[in-house]
């Protein structure tokens, strides 16, 4: 046989055992995800050899997406581990064969404790599946190891499985992508996923002045938050109600002259300046800077309060752009 007809045949017979788990959703699952939801520790998860593997993913995956959730090595549990599983806590149980003997060793301790258990199985006779409080039936039809001996097609179907808790549960508690860049602060991932609040000028470093405030203090506030803009607010409040710009700066001195420093900030600022919340991504910043040919947005909130202030530099510097 030649070796794409292999290859083409390996993934036909994974891709039907990922499709027949779909015609095989019931109630189980449903039951599953209630249990999940509800869990107020961490979902665990445990499988042998392959299976635990996938199990190392699946935890992975939920941990990510606003699952609490570890692995527990069977095996390390039944020898020291069992510490591990609390009451509060969950347990995903994955064995094809329902019969794992380190997986079943660890049923009566889970049981006693009154862990819910989910198995997740090909195997609905089996001891797993008897003691557990809700099983996902896996339909495998067969492996794609032409010997019928290496986990193929039965850890693909898992893992799919997996996936598709995991996804409920993340539109279930309204996830967003704001708290996943919160799990994913380092590479590239995470960064095109910060938020405007990780990277803008707050407090002390906004470059704030009032109505009232004469330019001579302007143009030193200015200078010394080196921003190249002032942000203008009511006074006595946070209140946006103007910018001035280094450019704006430039045009007001051949406007006034010498006169320019006794202005106030009033006289001088441009009104309804481009703002941002400071919940909006990153790139949504970087966007409307390059739309509007600008280098700084102000943040505010939803009353248009100042909050910060972000500029073109802060988002250079994340060398994603």
């Amino acid at each position: 046989m030649e070796i794409i007809d292999i290859a083409k045949r390996v993934l036909e017979i994974e891709a039907k055992s990922v499709l027949d788990q779909i015609d095989s959703l019931n109630n189980d699952f449903v039951k599953a995800i209630e249990i999940l939801k509800d869990t107020k520790g961490r979902v665990v998860v445990t499988g042998m050899g392959k299976s635990g593997l996938i199990c190392r993913k699946i935890a992975a995956t939920m941990a990510s997406t606003g699952t609490p959730a570890i692995f527990v090595h069977p095996a390390e549990a039944i020898h020291g581990d069992l510490g591990m599983i609390v009451e509060g806590d969950s347990v995903i149980a994955v064995s094809n064969s329902g019969e794992t003997e380190e997986i079943v060793r660890l049923l009566e301790f889970i049981k006693r404790i009154g862990v819910p258990i989910i198995a997740i199985t090909s195997n609905i006779e089996s001891t797993l599946a008897k003691y557990s409080d809700v099983t996902i039936h896996l339909k495998i039809e067969k492996e794609a190891c032409p010997l019928g001996l290496a986990p193929t097609s039965s850890t693909t179907a898992t893992l799919a499985i997996g996936d598709a808790l995991a996804m409920v549960l993340l539109e279930l508690k309204n996830f967003k992508p704001e708290d996943f860049a919160a799990r994913h602060p380092g590479g590239k991932l995470g960064k095109k996923l910060l938020t405007v609040e990780s990277l803008m000028h707050k407090e002390d470093e906004i470059p704030l002045v009032y109505t009232s405030t004469k330019m001579q203090d302007v143009i030193y506030i200015m200078s010394s938050k080196r921003l190249g803009i002032a942000v203008v607010a009511e006074d006595g409040t946070k209140r946006l109600k103007g910018v001035i710009s280094d450019g704006d700066l430039r045009r007001l001195l051949e406007k006034y002259n010498g006169d320019l420093l006794e202005k106030k900030a009033e006289e001088c600022m441009t009104e309804n300046p481009k703002t941002i919340s400071k919940n909006n991504l990153a790139v949504e910043a970087l966007n409307r800077l390059e739309n509007y040919k600008i280098t700084v947005l102000v943040v505010t909130d939803k009353d248009n309060n100042i909050e910060g202030v972000i500029h073109l530099h802060d988002l250079w510097k994340t060398k994603l752009f």
